[in-house]
């Protein structure tokens, strides 16, 4: 890489380069090259940091994040239902089969009209980077068009993004208004849909990717599956599909083939080092195993698992197994965009493995399985960030040479969001902490994608 410095940001940051473990850089400068990427970190202990803060100042390069402000990492999202945005929040307490039928199908088809996909798209993303999403993975409606438009939209609003078109063909499963016409047309529509993509994304400054996307088997044939699971053999592109996420879809997955999703997803070529499988808390030891080997990511929803799936997936051991995990926010099965309440719940959830739920029953009949399933916050933290970057392949989530340089600037001091604890319990994990737990999207006041402010607050 040609070392341009063209921007350099100095201030406080935290971010995760390791699993279970945080950095405080205080009082670092980063330099951000003309590609968007960290040259270099500058400590405050380097004896050439004053002479460079002063370089940087006389050429008006320098960012300066400011006292009581402090830099993470863009948060990666790998698991958004875009077309969901207008439901978020509502009918979670409805059983999922009316959820899909009397809510999600009837507003995913709306999404054929281009001018209402527009309109909902630009302010899904908009609302997504407010909240410090630099990199989102999106299923799209089954609507070829409008999912071509959503990786366009991602692209000028300076978003990096993933994009799939959601196939669901099967007639036995989904309602006549709402499906693909064929499985052969299906997958040419996902071809397509690569191609379009990808000419998107060469031209995009922080990356646009197509994803192949069946809803989950259940809403697929065998031919349609086969189909793309060719396809992904032969372009080589990611996958994203729904595995493990509920009681029901397990037993009608085993009822149908004799075996489970993991395993009818790998006969059909769908697993492998490029495929996102959202949700997964039925995921049994042996079939972790076989993601670990092929490199297939988790994709961890705790909030929308809380809701549709009875069960909390077992993280702890996901990563004991070696399987990459990251954090999805699943709008709308989870009712919050922010990532930042993804976190929190992913730390809850995980309480709630190790202790049970029942207080009526015994202790040792609640269900708990032990503190070997605990998330720490720092754990979640580095999900949400350098987790999801290794997840999907990309050098994104934490502050180190050769990186995009993604950031959010957050503001403790705030008349009704002041993070500064008064002084109090003042540590570099107590900051984070209080930060990761208590910010709200008015304390978000920058974020850069690829080192392009893509939302100011403060000149709002």
């Amino acid at each position: 890489m040609n070392r341009e410095v063209v921007k350099a940001f100095y201030g406080s940051f935290f971010h995760a380069p390791v699993y279970g473990e945080f950095e405080f850089l205080e009082f670092a400068l980063i330099e951000v090259n003309d590609k968007g990427y960290i040259e270099r970190v500058v400590k405050r202990n380097d004896p050439e940091q004053p002479s460079l803060l002063r370089e940087y100042r006389d050429q008006n390069i320098l960012v300066e994040l400011g006292f009581d402000r402090y830099g993470l990492p863009g948060f990666v999202d790998i698991h958004v239902h875009a077309p969901q945005w207008p439901q978020a929040s509502l009918a979670l307490d409805e059983p999922l089969y009316l959820w899909l039928e009397q809510r999600t199908f009837p507003l995913e088809s709306k999404f054929k009209d281009l001018e209402f996909s527009r309109k909902v798209y630009e302010h899904l993303v908009e609302q997504l980077i407010a909240r410090g999403s630099t990199t989102t993975v999106y299923l799209g409606s089954a609507h070829l068009e409008s999912s071509i438009q959503l990786a366009q939209i991602c692209s000028d609003k300076g978003q990096r993004a993933l994009v799939g078109k959601t196939v669901m063909d099967d007639p036995n499963a989904n309602p006549d208004y709402y499906r693909d016409a064929s499985a052969a047309q299906a997958v040419v529509d996902t071809e397509t849909l690569i191609h379009e993509v990808e000419d998107i994304g060469r031209s995009s400054w922080a990356g646009v990717w197509p994803v192949i996307t069946p809803r989950f088997v259940p809403s697929c044939t065998d031919e349609v599956l086969k189909g793309l699971g060719d396809l992904a053999a032969e372009t080589g592109a990611y996958i994203q599909t729904h595995c493990n996420e509920g009681q029901w879809e397990h037993d009608v997955v085993y009822e149908r083939f004799g075996k489970t999703d993991p395993y009818v997803l790998y006969d059909f070529g769908l697993v492998n080092e490029r495929s996102i499988m959202a949700h997964c808390p039925y995921l049994t030891e042996e079939e972790g195993e076989l993601f670990a080997k092929v490199g297939a990511v988790i994709a961890h929803c705790p909030m929308a698992n809380s809701y549709f799936s009875s069960a909390v997936a077992p993280i702890a051991r996901f990563r004991r197994q070696g399987i990459r995990v990251g954090i999805g926010t699943d709008i709308s099965g989870g009712y919050s965009p922010s990532m930042y309440e993804n976190i929190r719940q992913a730390v809850l959830v995980s309480r709630l493995l190790e202790t049970g739920v029942d207080a009526m029953l015994p202790e040792d009949r609640r269900g708990g399985l032990g503190n070997n399933t605990r998330v720490s916050l720092v754990d979640a933290f580095w999900m949400a960030t350098a987790g999801g970057g290794e997840a999907l392949g990309l050098p994104v989530g934490t502050f180190e040479p050769g990186r995009a340089f993604d950031l959010q600037v957050i503001d403790t001091k705030l008349p009704d969001s002041n993070l500064t604890g008064f002084g109090v319990f003042n540590s570099p994990a107590d900051r984070l902490a209080r930060i990761l737990y208590l910010s709200t999207p008015e304390n978000i006041r920058q974020i850069y994608c690829q080192g392009k402010l893509v939302r100011d607050k403060d000149a709002t």
